[in-house]
C-alpha cells in the first residue's frame, strides 16, 4: 500500500489530501476537509481504473457545497424535526436549514470543518473536537473517521466518538456514486439492491411520521435488483415529496455492533462495475442526487453536475430518531463510546 500526502492552501486553511493506492492500483483520495472521499479509482470488466466518486474541480470548493459531496456531516446525519428535540431532559434548538428542520448538523456541521490528519499504514485517521454547545449540541464531541484501503478494493470507515456530557450523534459517508465513471452522467440506469423489507415513511418536507412503511407493493421495494430509474417518477408521495428516491431504509435484521455484509449493493450493466455496502448501522439513505443541478461547483471536468448523475447510500441511524422513542435510540452517554462502521467493496 503507497499512503501519500500533500497539503492543499486555501482560503479557509490548509487542507490535508491524502492518497491511498493499492498492489493492483486501485487508489482512494480523501480530504481533512470534512473527513470527506474526494475520488475511488476501480477498475471496469476491462480493467481500465476510473474515478466512481462525484468529485468536484478544486478542494476549497467542498466548503459549504449543498449536495455535502463525499463527507462526513454531523454531530447529526439527516433531518430533525424542527430543529427541536430533548436530551437529558433539555430541550435542544439545532438551527434550521433545510426548510423547517435542521440537517446534517446545521450550515457549519461537520462536513464544513478541518479535522486533524493522521497517517496509516494502509490509511488514514480524520479527528475533530466538538465543543459543548457546538450548533445547540450537548457536550465536548470527540470524534474520529478512519479509512482504510485493501488490495481487494474494499475501502472501510470506522466513525468513533466520545462525549463528557449525554448527546446525540449520528454520523455516516455522503459520497455519491456512478459506477460508469465520475463524468458518466445519469445513474438511473444502473441496479439498486437493499435489503429492507420497511422504509420510513415521511411527510412532505422528508421528516418520518414515525410509520414504518412496507415496501411490498411500492416502488420503494428494492428486495430484488431493479434499476433506479424505473419507478422513479412513478405516482408516489415519496418521491413526489423528494422529486425522486430520497428515504431512509430499515435494513432487515439489523443489530448493534454486528456488519450486515450485504446491506446494499449497486451495479452497471455498462461499466462491469459492482458496490457492495456492508454496515452495523440501522438505516439506509438512499437519495439520487434529485437536487444536484444548479447546486453544485464544477467538477474535474470542467463541468457541473445535473440531477441524478449519481447515488448517495448513506448507512446511517434514523433521521430524527430523538423525537421518535420507538426508534433506535441516538444518544450517547458519557462513558460510553459510538462506534459505527461502513465498508464499500468494489468488484466487477
Amino acid at each position: 500500500m503507497v499512503v501519500s500526502e500533500r497539503k492543499e492552501n486555501t482560503r479557509f486553511g490548509e487542507v490535508s489530501v491524502v492518497k491511498l493506492t493499492n498492489s493492483g492500483g486501485s487508489y482512494v483520495e480523501l480530504s481533512s476537509l470534512g473527513a470527506g472521499i474526494l475520488a475511488v479509482g476501480v477498475p471496469d470488466r476491462a480493467g481500465k481504473i476510473e474515478n466512481v466518486a462525484l468529485s468536484y474541480g478544486n478542494v476549497e470548493d467542498y466548503m459549504s457545497d449543498g449536495p455535502c459531496m463525499g463527507k462526513i456531516p454531523g454531530r447529526y446525519a439527516n433531518r430533525i424535526a424542527g430543529g427541536r428535540c430533548v436530551v437529558d431532559g433539555v430541550e435542544l434548538e439545532l438551527p434550521v436549514n433545510n426548510g423547517p428542520n435542521h440537517l446534517h448538523g446545521g450550515p457549519d456541521g461537520f462536513q464544513n470543518r478541518l479535522w486533524k490528519t493522521q497517517l496509516l499504514s494502509n490509511g488514514v485517521c480524520f479527528s475533530l473536537v466538538s465543543p459543548d454547545g457546538d450548533a445547540g449540541y450537548p457536550g465536548e464531541l470527540r470524534v474520529t473517521a478512519t479509512y482504510r484501503w485493501s488490495d481487494e478494493n474494499e475501502l472501510s470507515l470506522v466513525m468513533e466518538a466520545k462525549t463528557d456530557r449525554t448527546t446525540i450523534v449520528n454520523l455516516t459517508n455522503h459520497t455519491y456514486w456512478n459506477l460508469d465513471g465520475d463524468n458518466a452522467g445519469s445513474v438511473l440506469d444502473q441496479e439498486l439492491f437493499v435489503a429492507a423489507d420497511r422504509f420510513l415513511e415521511t411527510d412532505d418536507t422528508l421528516v418520518p411520521t414515525g410509520c414504518l412503511a412496507d415496501v411490498s407493493g411500492t416502488p420503494m421495494d428494492f428486495r430484488k435488483w431493479k434499476k433506479l430509474g424505473k419507478d422513479i417518477k412513478a405516482d408516489y408521495p415519496a418521491l413526489k415529496f423528494g422529486k425522486g428516491y430520497d428515504n431512509c431504509w430499515v435494513l432487515n435484521g439489523a443489530v448493534a455492533g454486528e456488519l450486515i455484509d450485504e446491506a446494499v449493493g449497486l451495479r452497471s450493466e455498462k461499466s462491469g462495475r459492482t458496490l457492495t455496502v456492508a454496515t452495523d448501522q440501522p438505516g439506509v439513505q438512499v437519495y439520487t442526487a434529485n437536487w444536484l443541478t444548479g447546486s453544485s461547483p464544477e467538477n474535474r471536468h470542467g463541468r457541473k453536475y445535473e440531477d441524478y448523475e449519481g447515488v448517495a447510500i448513506e448507512a446511517q441511524g434514523f433521521p430524527d430518531a430523538p423525537n421518535h422513542s420507538d426508534f433506535p435510540s441516538q444518544l450517547l452517554h458519557p462513558g460510553e463510546t459510538y462506534r459505527r462502521t461502513i465498508v464499500f467493496k468494489f468488484g466487477k
